[in-house]
């Protein structure tokens, strides 16, 4: 028949299977296990359907009418999963671990498929999530002004073995109100805490994992608050450019967007820009004065991000300064750096 299994050893014997979620598509666009692919034993519009019964006439009569609806898609919900199926093998989980996943599991392994419940459902991974995303960890964190080159520097300390997750990536979003601009669309919120859960777990808890120095908020999508509070606690390693170069760099990385983006983004911020910073900028965008027009918004971005910085214990924060050159000598002096406990002037 099928076995069933807790979340962790679900998760390790999934490495050589695929995954496949029974739960509507509204239920799976929300947030799924990451990896997981939708075979939804009910479609949206029949789950509301079967509810309603359920509600009104109980649960036999829900169950009755559940059957009459997938009972001719057996045959092609097998054939998704002959699609999908690593080594004849699938793991399939539902909300709970319930009648859905159960249904789906008697199905599969009746038609020959190696089949791996998961014990509580999508439910339980979502537990899982929270509480794993809450644990204590080894954060650094890397910082800098707009333009400071952060996620160029984290893919050079990536490339070197140290553990990093790009939580801008995870978010498909920059953070700024330029941070959407060339992205994909953004996830749930919930899409997102998953998606970073199983980077963490990745990750060996007892060396140090490398995070940008983020807002609360990066586009749609909120850091949670446990993590969050161990990032504003964690120590910082500051990059510190001269601002020809980080307008230099904000002009290559956005320089090719329609002007109408750009100028749409702009407006974003005019309350917080001020009415004479917003006519600056937008004169020096429709004269294509893109130099100009990055170094008004830094104006505002930077005293954002130093308010930002004041809140933090001055004595976690280790400045480097750079000439604007990222490179693999620039990624190992800050892997060299993070490990020390030295005053900030040592590297001013």
């Amino acid at each position: 028949m099928y076995s069933t299994h807790s979340f962790h050893t679900f998760l390790e014997s999934s490495a050589q299977s695929a995954i496949i979620d029974v739960r509507s598509e509204a239920e799976f666009n929300q947030g799924h296990i990451p990896g997981a692919k939708s075979i939804s034993l009910l479609n949206n519009e029949e789950r509301a359907i079967v509810g309603t019964i359920y509600k009104q006439e109980g649960n036999r009569k829900a169950v009755e009418k559940g059957f009459e609806l997938v009972g001719a898609k057996f045959a092609s919900y097998i054939e998704l999963a002959k699609s999908l199926a690593v080594n004849n093998k699938v793991h399939v989980y539902c909300w709970r671990g319930g009648m859905r996943s159960n249904i789906m599991a008697w199905l599969f392994s009746t038609a020959g498929f190696e089949v791996v419940l998961l014990k509580g459902g999508y439910k339980a991974f979502r537990n899982e999530a929270i509480k794993g995303i809450a644990d204590k960890r080894k954060y650094t964190i890397l910082g800098g002004k707009t333009g400071s080159g952060k996620t160029e520097l984290l893919t050079y300390l990536k490339a070197k073995g140290e553990q990093v997750i790009d939580l801008e990536q995870l978010a498909h979003h920059k953070g700024s109100a330029f941070g959407g601009i060339g992205q994909e669309c953004q996830v749930s919120n919930e899409q997102f805490e998953n998606d970073l859960f199983m980077q963490l777990l990745a990750c060996d808890a007892s060396k140090t994992i490398w995070l940008e120095n983020e807002s609360r908020v990066i586009g749609a999508n909120k850091i949670p608050d446990a993590l969050y509070v161990q990032m504003r606690q964690a120590k910082v390693i500051e990059l510190v450019l001269p601002i020809e170069c980080r307008i230099e760099r904000i002009c290559k990385e956005y320089g090719n967007f329609p002007k109408e983006l750009l100028e749409m983004a702009t407006r974003k911020i005019e309350k917080k820009l001020g009415n004479l910073r917003m006519r600056q900028a937008l004169t020096h965008l429709q004269n294509n004065e893109l130099a100009l027009w990055a170094e008004v918004l830094l104006g505002y971005y930077d005293d954002f991000y130093l308010y930002g910085m004041s809140k933090r214990d001055a004595s976690s924060i280790y400045i480097i300064q750079l000439n604007g050159c990222m490179n693999e000598e620039t990624a190992e002096i800050v892997r060299n750096l993070h490990t020390k406990e030295i005053a900030v002037d040592a590297v001013r």
